[in-house]
This record gives C-alpha cells, sequence and structure tokens, in this order.
C-alpha cells in the first residue's frame, strides 16, 4: 500500500449514515402477506458494519421494482443522514435482476474497480460461476453506492474484502479529504 493511501486510510472515519437496501420480491411478499421475511444479508451487512464501528440509520426490504428501487434510493440520496448505501440482491442475470441498470442509471461516477476485485475474489472461491455476478458499485451525489449479490456468502466477500476495507476511505475522498 502507498503511503498516501496508508496516510488517508489512518485519518478516514467509519461511516455514519449507513443505509442497507435488500431488493427481494419474494421475500417483500412474505412480509406484505404478514409473515416472517428473513433477511440473513441484510442482517449480515448490518451485524458487520456495526461490529467496525459504522452507524446503520436505517434498512428496507423492496421488490425488484425499478420505480421503487429509484425512488428508494433517490430518498436516501437526498436524506443527510444518510452518506452511504449498500443494496444486497438483484446483480445476477435473471430476467427480475435489474437492481444494476437501475442504480448505474443514478451513478454520477461508477467505481469499476470495485466490480472486477469482486470478481476475482469470487472466482477464488467459487470458479467460473464469478461470472454470473454483476456487482457494481459507484458514487451519486457525494455518496457511495454499492450493489452485491443476495447471496449471504458473496456479500462476506464483497465487505471483509472490498467495502470494510475502504468505505471510510471512499467516504474521506468524497468529504475533500
Amino acid at each position: 500500500m502507498s503511503e498516501t493511501s496508508r496516510n488517508h486510510k489512518e485519518h478516514a472515519t467509519p461511516a455514519r449514515g449507513l443505509l442497507i437496501i435488500t431488493c427481494s420480491t419474494s421475500r417483500f411478499q412474505l412480509r406484505c402477506s404478514g409473515e416472517d421475511a428473513p433477511d440473513p444479508s441484510g442482517d449480515f451487512i448490518e451485524a458487520k458494519m456495526r461490529e467496525f464501528g459504522h452507524t446503520v440509520v436505517g434498512r428496507s426490504l423492496i421488490p425488484d421494482d425499478p420505480k421503487i428501487i429509484r425512488s428508494t434510493i433517490l430518498g436516501a440520496l437526498q436524506n443527510p443522514e444518510v452518506d452511504s448505501i449498500i443494496i444486497t440482491g438483484g446483480t445476477g442475470v435473471s430476467r427480475d435482476d435489474i437492481t444494476v441498470e437501475v442504480v448505474e442509471g443514478i451513478f454520477d461516477k461508477k467505481l469499476p474497480g470495485f466490480g472486477e476485485i469482486f470478481r476475482r475474489i469470487s472466482y477464488d472461491e467459487v470458479g467460473s460461476s464469478a461470472v454470473l455476478s454483476r456487482a457494481t458499485a459507484g458514487v451519486a451525489w457525494g455518496k457511495p453506492i454499492f450493489c452485491l449479490p443476495g447471496s449471504t456468502d458473496a456479500v462476506r466477500r464483497s465487505l471483509d474484502k472490498i467495502i470494510l476495507p475502504e468505505l471510510p476511505h471512499i467516504l474521506k475522498h468524497l468529504k475533500g479529504g
């Protein structure tokens, strides 16, 4: 790691306004019908981020609907309490996986290295099926947004190897530090 990166990371602070969004039509429908809608990936993100000193200000469970995804993200971007967003679900290749298309339309800047590194790390663990993930990240309105697969193992990989080491560093740059 370069001296500049090390210095930036040493002086960076955790997220103070993390919003976690889970995109899952099946879980959303369960919750709407009054049934228990387990969200293991969302739970994992919340626990892990809190463990590392990040403040979670909210969680949302929404269906794979482009209008709802877009309005949820735009609402979060307008909220001064939210400084970063992690979305889980909707990054695969099925017809219903639309998170990436919606979110990339909101990005001011894309962070292509996130998806590239995520797929490289995934390849080491799951092999060639890593190509099925369209995990991505970018910045909108000065706030980082990470789009992760719905799999808890994929969430763990992205948090441990990329987001936890880099989120404070990204926030420092976005805040002009």
